[in-house]
């Protein structure tokens, strides 16, 4: 079966079968599929007595006390569209244990309007792995709110009709979730705690190695930085099943999956891609793929388009469904075997992911000109007149009708399957720069095809580099 394809496969463990699992999950015993999902369940079982670690929570409120009467926690979910490995979300559920309140988790489903970049391959996908988390919550006894329109509309009105004594979420850099946050915050009654968890590994408090990661220094500045980080990684606690119901009286209405999907008004002339279904299930089993196919030949051939070496793991990542932490324990504690692949996965999955996250939420120009640093737009300015024997429209460029064909196949692969690999996504950005009038119109026009098209766009990374 192709490692596309790979379902996660679901087994209950029990105790008699722990040693031939530590035996599979060392690669001593032939490894059978599914076998990855059975792992990370012994894992969360071991780490039941872990206490969270509160550097982690920034209080936006004034009050830090939940007041009494209040009928529950609610967890705001932003970023990261899961249920296990999510900081937050098990933040949110202490708080709630502590108070003897039930949780809640909600989503604000909003449509940007008139947006180009509202397509149903994205918000398909969100969808899905929404309706993955509700079945999720469903099985730990805590209610899933669909709630549809900006939060900033809705949340403050749902907190105060369901009583709720504190709002807990996590962390985006981008500026359009980062305005979510301050219109709730605004939004929000003085007394009602609002927390916010920065589950970076290198959170954005790090903040002086923003103009370096630009300026390609990271691999200098960080050398040291990655064995410190990635040591320090402690496992997921794991959310566990709700010992606290609502209120009899509160009334709960099920999400309409279907309803919701087909009633999204977005472009769905960007169709949903085949290769890749949504959720933190099937996620998990792509990360299976990789650490069984495609690891061992990472550090030699990641940047050759014709070998299969990448994980191919974007999608589930920018969405939430996967914990970019989580992905790094499994192939640190799973993939020995593969050597420096290993700790080239590692630097370029949580280094250059976190550094990128610090750049967003430092440099409010992340997705201007204006945002590099001087050097490169002195650079940018000084052959701004060069003779450009190649100018093309974004219309040509979108439909892929250029002179070149590796660039034309590497764009009709991002429109179709919604990806492109990462060192032709460096050699296609190249390329719009030298066949358009000026810096600004070529990085408009990448930003626009890269978010619009991508399954993976609409993230950090796609602002930074990949």
């Amino acid at each position: 079966m192709p490692a596309e394809k790979r379902k996660a496969t679901f087994v209950k463990m029990d105790n008699t079968k722990r040693q031939k699992l530590q035996a599979v999950k060392e690669g001593k015993r032939e490894r059978v599929e599914g076998w990855l999902q059975d792992v990370v369940a012994e894992q969360r079982k071991e780490k039941k007595d872990l206490k969270f670690n509160k550097q982690r929570l920034r209080f936006l409120s004034q009050t830090q006390k939940i007041k009494q009467g209040s009928e529950g926690v609610v967890y705001w979910m932003n970023r990261d569209h899961r249920v296990q490995d999510n900081w937050a979300l098990i933040y949110a559920q202490q708080l709630a244990l502590e108070e003897k309140l039930p949780l809640h988790i909600c989503f604000c489903l909003v449509v940007p309007q008139n947006s180009e970049l509202a397509t149903i391959r994205h918000f398909g996908f969100m969808l899905g792995g929404l309706e993955e988390v509700a079945k999720d919550c469903s099985a730990l006894d805590i209610q899933f709110h669909l709630l549809q329109g900006s939060a900033g509309e809705l949340l403050p009105g749902f907190v105060a009709d369901w009583s709720f004594g504190a709002v807990v979420t996590d962390f985006s850099p981008l500026r359009t979730p980062l305005q979510w946050v301050e219109e709730v915050k605004k939004g929000l009654p003085c007394d009602i705690p609002f927390i916010q968890l920065v589950s970076g590994v290198v959170n954005e408090l790090v903040s002086g190695l923003v103009n370096e990661l630009v300026s390609g220094l990271v691999n200098e500045l960080v050398s040291g930085l990655v064995n410190e980080l990635v040591s320090g990684l402690v496992k997921f606690l794991p959310n566990q099943k709700t010992t606290h119901s609502p209120h009899p009286l509160l009334s709960f209405q099920p999400v309409d999956w279907a309803e919701a999907l087909s009633s999204l008004e977005v472009d769905r002339t960007v169709e949903e891609v085949d290769w890749a279904k949504s959720g933190t299930a099937a996620g998990i089993a792509m990360l299976e793929s990789f650490i069984d196919l495609r690891l061992k030949n990472f550090a030699t051939q990641r940047n050759n388009p014709n070998s299969s070496a990448v994980s191919q793991l974007s999608p589930w990542i920018r969405f939430g469904h996967l914990s970019a932490q989580r992905v790094v324990l499994q192939v640190k504690c799973c993939g020995k075997s593969a050597g420096e692949s290993v700790s080239s996965f590692t630097e370029e999955l949580v280094v250059r992911r976190e550094l990128t996250d610090n750049f967003c939420y430092y440099n409010p120009s992340y997705d201007s000109v204006k945002g590099a640093n001087d050097w490169a737009q002195k650079t940018l300015k000084d052959h701004a007149k060069d003779p450009r024997p190649y100018v093309y429209t974004r219309e040509q460029l979108e439909k892929a009708q250029t002179h070149d064909k590796l660039w034309n196949a590497a764009q009709y692969q991002m429109v179709i399957e919604g990806k492109m690999h990462g060192f032709l996504r460096m050699y296609w950005a190249k390329k719009i720069l030298e066949w358009t009038s000026s810096p600004e119109g070529a990085l408009s026009i990448a930003i626009y095809l890269n978010d619009r098209y991508e399954l993976d766009g609409q993230d950090p990374n796609g602002f930074v580099g990949k």
